[in-house]
Parts: C-alpha cells; structure tokens; sequence
C-alpha cells in the first residue's frame, strides 16, 4: 500500500483484493456484524500534493459512494485543492490519532465514535476526514475543550486565516456537498471540520 507522486494520475475502484484483506485485518477491518469485505471498495485517486506535486493516493470506503468519491476526488484534482497525503490509515495501525496527527486523508477504519460505544460513520466506509491537522475534531463538554489531533489546537480557533482551512462555501465544501455528503463542520457539538459523511440506508 503505497502513497507517491506519480506520472501516471488515475481513478478507480475495485472490490479488496485477497492480499490486501490480509493487510487490513486486524487493523482497519475487525469481525464484526455489520459489515463485510463484499461491502467495501478499494478507491485510487489522484490529488495535488501541498508542494503542488501530481500524487496517487488509496482509500477504502462503502461500495455504495466509490463512484461518487472517485468523482469528488476528481473535481478536487482539477480544482488543483491541495491535499497533504491519502494513505490508507492501516499505514498507521488503524490508529486514528496518528493518522490525524500526521495530517492523513483516509476513509474506513471500523471503530467507534470518541467516547461512545457506537458505531462510527467511518466504520460503515462512509466517510472521509481531509487534512484533518488543519481541520480538527472540536468537542467541548462541562467547560472542558478536546481536540483531536492534539497538536491541532491552533486550528481550532475557526475566526483564524490559514491555508488548508475548510470552510463552508469553500470548493472542498462545494464539492462533497453537490455529492450528497453532509459537513461535520456543520455540527453544534462536537464539530468536526474534517469530516464529510453520508447517510444511508445499510
């Protein structure tokens, strides 16, 4: 499973292969009741680097939005909307805190939201976290503030300027929205500037 600029810009999905089930094992993808292999797509797709390099990255995501992923990410590249790394988080042990902290774009990794005992959206493969360092989950509960990443505080103060910051209105916004994803940006509390999900039927 690689992340690299490339000459050779694609975009595409296939159903998981056997070798990389075997990768994800254990780390994105636990046994459990509510989904499959078979429900999963494995997504590549182009994006611009934030050195404005041409790159290939991976996601796994729900068969029902590989299409429509494909298409968002391909109207993010030919906006040119920069996008640090698309690694699948398996590269950090499915650790959702590394992956975030190290400002990676990924898709499904089957766990449960912070502080619950359900189901996240990402588990079902139908949502994705873009530069989620800039863009941090913000949860505010009895006078106490948590961030996540943790070494994302100054980018949760929202009334700053800063590159790679998504906002409502925004092309990265614009994009996914047209597409049917909702903006966890969008929430009262918590609020989670890097999320976009989408509500389906399972």
């Amino acid at each position: 499973m690689r992340n690299e600029t490339t000459d050779s810009i694609c975009f595409y999905d296939e159903e998981l292969c056997e070798e990389l089930k075997e990768y994800i094992t254990g780390k994105s993808y636990q046994e459990n009741d509510e989904i499959t292999y078979d429900d999963l797509r494995h997504v590549v797709v182009g994006y611009i680097n934030f050195n404005g390099e041409e790159c290939r990255g991976e996601l796994i995501v729900n068969a029902s939005i590989a299409k429509d992923v494909i298409e968002i990410f391909k109207e993010l590249y030919e906006n040119r909307y920069q996008i640090e790394k698309i690694k699948l988080v398996d590269e950090y042990d499915a650790d959702d805190d590394r992956s975030m902290a190290d400002n990676n774009t990924s898709a499904f990794n089957y766990r449960m939201v912070d502080g619950t005992n359900q189901i996240s959206t990402h588990g079902y493969g139908l949502a994705i976290d873009i530069n989620p360092l800039y863009n941090p989950y913000v949860r505010t509960a009895f006078g106490d503030r948590n961030v996540l990443p943790v070494n994302a505080i100054c980018y949760a103060d929202r009334t700053k300027e800063f590159d790679h910051k998504i906002v409502k209105g925004d092309i990265c916004y614009t994009i996914f929205t047209k597409h049917g994803f909702r903006w966890g940006g969008e929430w009262n509390s918590p609020v989670d500037y890097q999320h976009f999900y989408k509500e389906l039927e399972r």
